[in-house]
């Protein structure tokens, strides 16, 4: 199992509805509550997300944000629903209240509660790219390094590393394996089910280059992420239906919510996908003479945030898998006992069509055409003797706007105009910090706090 935890950087860039609260709410909703229970699986967290997190106002203002507009507000809703809301403003408050234990018990920070079950052997934490680019679309060689060189920079200081890497969006173009190999990664997630036979996806692939590509299971991850996965069933808390303090008190039905009767439901889910994976991995055996491996991937932020429920179906699947004769293991465990075999990959992501559409397509090409006019004039400006504080800044200004999540949130129409200003603006940042004859500050808020200029300087 591995869970990708990512949030664009928000931090001071916004509050309601765009902006800060994403990151608070997914590290109260869901990191924590799901590092409570998280066991013999790979956890990824973006150095974008490491770095707000790190920030030590950004952990004051989400105690403060999550104490009044989380408890306080799920507790001022206990006297105010009628009866037979009543339950669920109990679930709801009980739920904050356990939370905000969850991040005093970590000093108010959630880096602490990942490095924790990291140590104690819990889990295996991975990183990303910098800011999570789709890097088969950077202009350059440089670009590319940047954005590995960063991210593996700032994770090594925070966690170590294992070798482990995860592509942004799982986004892939032959070839990328041999600068992946370059920066020292040992192994990589891909998802190739748009271009593989139905079991390859339960067999690691040897790359010329030396990475291991684990490809994730499609048809294992679309029990959960489709429109009618486990995530849809009416019994369950209702995400975007709210009381006026902003409590979620209906069910998907429309109904009342019903704390215990949602509970059984993931209990019963947890136990419909174990089986199903037993089922596939019996099936793959019974196929291939020999034992798969099913890599299933999935955003962290599902379990908790998104579907309330999530933390409590992780924990009945940890629970029941053994019981079903299912090994639980982490990424680098499982590059040690299952031999990759050589297998052609074919450009592909986890994104809609398969492919690389949601961050290159019309609808988007304004975005996509920023980010790449952007790293070239840097490269030139670099090459003309820009340095110092100026070219510091300039590369941090491109990392961001190169993260995948404008395009993604654009395109989909979920942020109102918050990913075009996010974008245009980093764009235009990086041509004052370039061009202007004040000198900036090199830093940008908390943004790549390990960066190196040496990546884009090497030829």
């Amino acid at each position: 199992m591995v869970l990708h935890s990512h949030m664009p950087y928000v931090e001071g860039f916004g509050t309601y509805p765009f902006g800060e609260e994403w990151l608070f709410d997914a590290a109260v909703r869901s990191y924590l509550p799901v590092l409570e229970v998280a066991r013999d699986l790979t956890m990824t967290v973006t150095p974008v997300l490491a770095d707000q997190l790190e920030e030590r106002d950004v952990q004051r203002r989400m105690r403060e944000f999550h104490v009044r507009h989380r408890v306080e507000a799920a507790e001022s809703d206990l006297e105010a629903v009628p009866a037979e809301l009543r339950p669920a403003a109990q679930a709801e408050a009980e739920r904050y209240r356990h939370s905000l234990e969850l991040l005093d018990g970590c000093g108010g920070d959630p880096l602490a509660a990942f490095a924790a079950a990291a140590d104690s052997g819990r889990i295996a934490i991975v990183p990303s790219a910098a800011t999570h680019a789709v890097l088969p679309m950077l202009a350059s060689r440089q670009g590319v390094r940047l954005q590995l060189d960063a991210g593996i920079r700032s994770h090594r200081r925070r966690f170590g590393w294992n070798g482990g890497f995860w592509l942004p969006e799982c986004a892939y173009r032959p070839g990328l394996e041999w600068q992946l190999a370059e920066a020292g990664i040992e192994w990589f997630c891909t998802d190739q089910s748009a271009h593989q036979a139905a079991f390859d996806a339960l067999a690691p692939i040897a790359t010329g280059a030396g990475p291991v590509a684990f490809p994730i299971d499609w048809e294992a991850v679309s029990w959960l992420w489709s429109l009618d996965g486990y995530p849809s069933d009416p019994a369950y808390l209702e995400f975007h239906s709210k009381s006026m303090q902003g409590s979620r008190l209906w069910r998907i039905g429309g109904e009342p919510y019903d704390p215990a009767a949602a509970e059984q439901a993931a209990r019963r889910h947890a136990a419909e996908f174990v089986e199903a994976v037993a089922g596939r991995l019996a099936a793959f055996e019974a196929n291939r003479g020999r034992r798969g491996l099913l890599v299933f991937a999935i955003d962290t932020e599902l379990l908790g945030h998104w579907w309330s429920e999530g933390p409590v179906w992780l924990a009945e699947v940890l629970h029941l898998a053994p019981q079903r004769r299912l090994r639980l293991l982490t990424l680098p465990e499982a590059l040690a006992e299952h031999d990759p075999e050589p297998r052609a990959m074919h450009t592909s992501s986890w994104g809609e069509g398969k492919d690389l559409r949601t961050w290159d397509s019309p609808p988007v090409a304004d975005l996509a055409r920023a980010a790449r006019r952007s790293e070239p004039r840097l490269l030139r400006a670099l090459g003309e003797g820009l340095n110092g504080d100026r070219a510091a800044r300039a590369a941090r200004e491109l990392l961001a706007l190169q993260s995948s999540d404008w395009a993604f949130l654009d395109r989909r129409g979920q942020a109102g105009d918050y990913p075009y200003q996010r974008a245009t603006g980093h764009a235009r940042a990086m041509l004052e910090a370039i061009d202007s004859a004040r000198k900036p500050d090199p830093r940008m808020r908390a943004l790549a706090p390990d960066l190196s200029l040496v990546p884009l300087l090497e030829p």
